[in-house]
């Protein structure tokens, strides 16, 4: 498949495959693009689509997409929006949050708040994620309150109130989720219960948790004799490591 660097000024744009078009873009979305030419919203359009498919797989790149797209179209809230997202996939958040907030100046709703006050935490600040959890908590839609509801949850673990954590997660409306929403409320409830020390009701959540990968059964006894019988052999030994990222 063949990709190729579009220029723009003295500034090398992130590689775009030839077979990724603007079409390729939500309608909606594309329809925030038209105050651009056309050559640079069809630019635009198929940098978001690449930040689109990698945000799980490669957030980097399309940390990378979102940003050019951003340079581009600096006053297009959508375009914002995905710089936001991207930013904060990557761990930037003092990024993200300028960018979500311009996001929402530009026109955007609340559904990206309970993100912003993600950021907030990550920044180290648990206390304004709670203030800005607080004055947006009463205008959000249900979904988007259930996630605040997830981030204020954290935040209160962050300042060592568990029992508040707990709260958070008590009311009526995020009793009522469903689907993976609803096993991110029970994985939130988890933390909280086990910093209550409460952890046998916390096995219990657990346990009612859907599995995603295979469990496999091992023999220990054989695998100890193989083991041995390895280490008679070689002796090599294998490490795991492990790579933390500095956030801002």
């Amino acid at each position: 498949m063949g990709a190729r660097i579009e220029r723009a000024g003295r500034h090398d744009a992130p590689l775009l495959p030839d077979d990724v078009v603007p079409a390729d873009l939500d309608r909606g979305a594309r329809a925030r693009l038209r105050t651009l030419s056309k050559e640079n919203a069809d630019a635009v359009a198929r940098h978001l689509v690449m930040a689109g498919r990698l945000v799980d797989t490669d957030p980097e790149a399309a940390y990378a997409h979102a940003a050019e797209a951003a340079r581009r179209a600096g006053r297009v809230d959508v375009v914002r929006e995905a710089a936001g997202i991207t930013a904060y996939r990557t761990g930037r958040y003092a990024e993200a949050l300028r960018e979500l907030r311009t996001a929402r100046r530009l026109g955007g709703g609340d559904e990206h708040v309970p993100l912003m006050a993600d950021c907030e935490r990550g920044l180290g600040r648990p206390e304004r994620a709670l203030a800005l959890a607080a004055e947006h908590a009463h205008s959000l839609p249900a979904e988007v309150a259930v996630e605040l509801a997830i981030v204020v949850s954290g935040a209160r673990l962050d300042l060592g109130e568990p029992e508040a954590a707990l709260a958070a997660l008590s009311t009526t409306a995020v009793g009522g989720v469903q689907g993976e929403l609803a096993d991110r409320v029970s994985e939130a409830r988890v933390a909280a219960l086990v910093a209550c020390g409460r952890d046998e009701e916390a096995a219990g959540v657990l346990a009612s948790l859907p599995v995603d990968e295979e469990v496999v059964v091992f023999d220990l006894a054989d695998d100890e004799d193989d083991e041995s019988a390895d280490g008679e052999q070689d002796g090599d030994e294998a490490t795991p490591t492990a790579d933390t990222e500095d956030q801002e």
